[in-house]
């Protein structure tokens, strides 16, 4: 068989899209599929709804109070089921985070029942599936997941990446849409460490994703405001950070 006739495992195939770009922008009907052949997404319905329970960021050095999260961290073993760690910090070096790093950030954590479901399972397997192609050497997972919503209004700015186009300071990161509502811009911009803008999407529909390779990418989003002004305003992200477990190192 010549190189033509050589097919790759579709994991392969966003692999290699990583590896030789540093990220790939995909949709959520494309995606989706390759998500479940690690498991169900069949209580979507319940996991999107908890993101009507998420609470004000209270560390946001703009003084902006658009933003609400939870967090929660994970360990993922290679061929194992996630296993979720004691609530702890978020922590970002200035290096990576000029505007609210530098100090340990204690946020509400991401409620258990959601941690343990079938999506958050399922999709914090099928990235370390992904990321276990292109790091083969990495045996287990240092997995933080953020629930981000971003609450626009037609009187403040809400800027989902205050801090500008960033790197996270982790291996690899996955950005999944959940639902977006009234909600106009937002779009995902990805640039080289020199600053040129490689490339834009908008995530528009739920499981378009990001997903990026840290240690060479930039990302940010452009800010959102309301298309009806008078009508609620709210894009919901899911961000789940991939770092080489410290135990491992």
């Amino acid at each position: 068989m010549n190189s033509s006739q050589i097919t790759l495992d579709p994991l392969e195939s966003i692999a290699a899209q990583i590896s030789d770009h540093g990220y790939a922008l995909m949709s959520g009907i494309d995606l989706r599929p390759h998500i479940e052949r690690f498991g169900s997404l069949a209580d979507w319905s319940t996991f999107s709804a908890s993101w009507g329970d998420l609470h004000i960021d209270p560390y946001m050095a703009d003084g902006g109070r658009y933003r609400r999260r939870r967090h929660a961290c994970f360990a993922i073993d290679k061929d194992a089921a996630p296993r979720l760690a004691p609530h702890q910090a978020h922590y970002q070096s200035l290096e990576y985070n000029r505007l609210n790093g530098g100090i340990p950030r204690w946020f509400s954590p991401i409620d258990t029942r959601v941690c343990e479901g079938g999506s958050m399972q399922t999709i914090l397997r099928f990235g370390a599936r992904l990321f276990e192609t292109l790091a083969p050497d990495i045996t287990r997972w240092h997995c933080e997941a953020h629930q981000f919503r971003i609450e626009a209004s037609p009187n403040e700015a809400a800027q989902p990446t205050p801090e500008g186009a960033h790197r996270d300071g982790v291996d690899y990161v996955l950005v999944l849409l959940i639902q977006r509502h009234n909600i106009a811009s937002g779009t995902t911009q990805i640039f080289n460490s020199g600053g040129d803008e490689l490339g834009s999407f908008t995530l528009a529909e739920p499981l378009d994703a990001a997903i990026i390779d840290d240690h060479r990418i930039f990302h940010g989003v452009t800010p959102v405001a309301p298309t009806q002004p008078d009508q609620a305003s709210f894009r919901d992200v899911l961000v789940i950070t991939y770092s080489r477990h410290p135990a491992t190192a």
